[in-house]
């Protein structure tokens, strides 16, 4: 299968990164690359990544958001794919093989993504009891690079205008109807408040669309 990339934006996640990292480890296909973007972190994040081994690629940088972070690993990677996570969310072990699969036997599609099951912080991850959803979000997302480098820059926090932006350059993109990763609810998450910040990165995303559609218009005189 096609080799890939994790891409992983961090701040002040000493108490989860460990996890993260091992759950993209422990993958069927495991990946070629983990980039490790250190936000800025006040805490022991960069120590921790640090000692979990050489193979990770640990890029330190001044404090300027996950979208920011999140470029930095994408334009590191050198695969043909490269597939998010946040620091404190987890992959299920099959994720990556089940997403190479469709990206391989749909060419025509840019991007993967999965559902979620979301747990709470210091809850039992494996209990499988809580909420699951769709997940356009970086933890489930699995793209070919150059697709991601072209879209340019990530803005804000999270994907919703990048990936807004992606689909009107004509880009496809496929969800899985399976929970393959799960996300943990926690306050200070990296991604934002994932249910109140969700709603106004929404808002911007369509105002931000409507500005593009505007400029792209042709003039009447």
């Amino acid at each position: 299968m096609t080799a890939y990339s994790v891409v992983m934006p961090a701040f002040n996640t000493e108490a989860y990164i460990t996890e993260a990292i091992l759950s993209t480890r422990a993958q069927t296909v495991p990946p070629r690359e983990i980039f490790v973007v250190d936000d800025g972190s006040t805490d022991r994040t960069a120590a921790v990544v640090k000692s979990l081994g050489a193979d990770i690629r640990l890029i330190q940088q001044e404090n300027r958001g996950s979208g920011r972070a999140t470029t930095v690993a994408i334009q590191a990677a050198t695969t043909a794919l490269i597939a998010g996570l946040d620091s404190d969310d987890v992959w299920l072990p099959h994720k990556m093989e089940q997403q190479l699969h469709v990206l391989q036997e749909m060419p025509e599609i840019a991007a993967c993504f999965s559902r979620m099951r979301q747990f709470h912080d210091g809850g039992d991850k494996d209990a499988g009891s809580g909420p699951e959803t769709d997940a356009w979000i970086r933890s489930s997302m699995v793209m070919r690079t150059e697709v991601a480098v072209g879209v340019g820059p990530v803005t804000g926090q999270d994907l919703i205008d990048w990936l807004a932006r992606a689909r009107e350059e004509g880009h496809r993109m496929h969800l899985i109807d399976e929970v393959l990763a799960l996300r943990r609810a926690r306050p200070g998450s990296l991604t934002y408040d994932r249910d109140g910040g969700r709603n106004n990165a929404y808002l911007l995303a369509a105002r931000q669309a409507i500005l593009r559609r505007r400029e792209r218009q042709p003039a009447v005189e």
